[in-house]
Order: C-alpha cells, then sequence, then structure tokens
C-alpha cells in the first residue's frame, strides 16, 4: 500500500514523531531544526514548514503553523493524525502583568478563548487549559536553565492581532490577573484535550501592555519583535521547550 502524504503539512505520516514543538514563523521553524540533531525536513506549503530529527536521542517533529487560529488548526489536526501525542507551542506574546520584562519566558497554564476558531469546535464553556505534565516540566526546565520564579499562569488567545473599532476591554483580563495575550494556544489545547493528547506552552514576551504608554501601541509602530532582547529570551524558549519535550515521560 502506498503512503500518502498529509494534505496540507505534505510531509508522510511516518515522518512525523510522536513528541512535536509547533512555532508561528516558518524561520523559527527553522532555527529550532538547527538545534535538532539529522534534522530533515519533511513538508513546506505555504506558511507550514516541517522539520524532524530527534535532541538528546528522541525524535521531535517542529512544524510552523503560522498566524492565528483558524490556519494554525490545520496543521494541529494534521500532527494529530500523523500521530503527535505530545505538542507544545513556543511563541512570542505581549505580556499583561507589570514586571514583566522583554524577553522574559512565561509558561502558560491554560487560555481565555477569545481566539474565533475553537467556538466552531466546542461550546465556549470548554476549557482550553494546559496538560499538568507539561507545566511541571516547563518550570523544572526553566529552574535548569536559571529562571527560578517565571511568570506562570492564565494567557488570552484572540482572534485579532491590530486593533478596529470594536472596543477592546483589555483592562478586564490585566486585572483577572491574565499573563499573556497571544492567537494561537487556546485552539491546541482544545484540540488536544479532545483526544486525550498532552499540549501546552511556553511564550517570550515581546512587549508589555501593561506597562506601554498606550494600549493601542501597534497603531504608532512601537511594537517591534526583532530586537536583541526578544531574539535571546526565543532562544532560551526554544531550548526549554526542547528540554521538556525530551524530559517528559
Amino acid at each position: 500500500m502506498t503512503e500518502e502524504k498529509l494534505p496540507v503539512l505534505r510531509a508522510y505520516t511516518s515522518q512525523i514523531a510522536e513528541r512535536a514543538l509547533v512555532v508561528g514563523d516558518p524561520k523559527r521553524a527553522e532555527l529550532c531544526a538547527a538545534l535538532l540533531d539529522g534534522a530533515e525536513e519533511v513538508g513546506y506549503y505555504r506558511e507550514y514548514r516541517t522539520f524532524t530529527g530527534t535532541y538528546n536521542g528522541t525524535p521531535i517533529t517542529i512544524c510552523s503553523h503560522g498566524v492565528g487560529s483558524a490556519g494554525a488548526s490545520v496543521a494541529f489536526h494534521e500532527l494529530f493524525v500523523g500521530g503527535v501525542k505530545t505538542v507544545i507551542r513556543a511563541g512570542t506574546c505581549g505580556a499583561m502583568q507589570k514586571g514583566i520584562r522583554d524577553g522574559d519566558v512565561i509558561i502558560a497554564t491554560g487560555a481565555i478563548r477569545c481566539d474565533g476558531t475553537t467556538p466552531m469546535l466546542m461550546p465556549i464553556e470548554y476549557p482550553a487549559v494546559a496538560h499538568y505534565q507539561i507545566i511541571n516540566s516547563l518550570l523544572t526546565s526553566c529552574k535548569t536553565n536559571g529562571i527560578t520564579n517565571p511568570p506562570c499562569g492564565i494567557t488570552l488567545s484572540k482572534a485579532n492581532f491590530y486593533p478596529g473599532l470594536v472596543e477592546d476591554p483589555m483592562e478586564i483580563w490585566m486585572d483577572a490577573g491574565v499573563v499573556a495575550v497571544e492567537q494561537e494556544l487556546a485552539v491546541l489545547l482544545v484540540m488536544a484535550s479532545l483526544r486525550g493528547l498532552r499540549a501546552g506552552g511556553v511564550l517570550t514576551s515581546d512587549g508589555n501592555l501593561a506597562e506601554s504608554q498606550s494600549q493601542v501601541a501597534m497603531e504608532d509602530f512601537a511594537y517591534d519583535p526583532h530586537r536583541d532582547v526578544v531574539k535571546q529570551g526565543t532562544e532560551k524558549m526554544l531550548r526549554i521547550a526542547l528540554e521538556t519535550l525530551v524530559d517528559l515521560d
């Protein structure tokens, strides 16, 4: 019987490892793949770039999913079809609590489902929660990397990146203690949970909404995720994620 490629990821299921690290940017996927031994690009179509190799002897697949939950859910679905059982999302985020610095690593325990996609999958009452084993292992990996008390808590997954005319009450989420905002984690957590699989998230701050002079700072070009401090935090985040995938039972 001839093996068929996954329709969008364009990789064979035999090329997908049981443990995966997902990132938004195809370039970041390439950067992460450089940390693996024997990494091979097994698929590349649109924003979806997939590599498989080993890290400390453990097979791991790296896959980029682009920006936003709808497109990301395509990658997540096909990774699960391909046999992924444990997955961590690593990405940049906007911090939402004072004291979180640019480049800081943040551990997500769950996500608020404002992503626009998960309501099409499950009623809104269904929680988006990270697997406890991944949370614990991420915290352990942080300590190993010299981060003794990383920000850890609920994140906000939003459907939009830039603001529009509808009022966006970010202050409510800040007052509730939400630690960060991004766009794709909620759909990953829900999709994994529905399948009885393990998922979690580790993030790097590329700005702080709680300390910004403007709640819509992106409108005046203040947003800059390309600074060295963010790149350094991202590199540390990726190593923490990979170490966690290896250390999990």
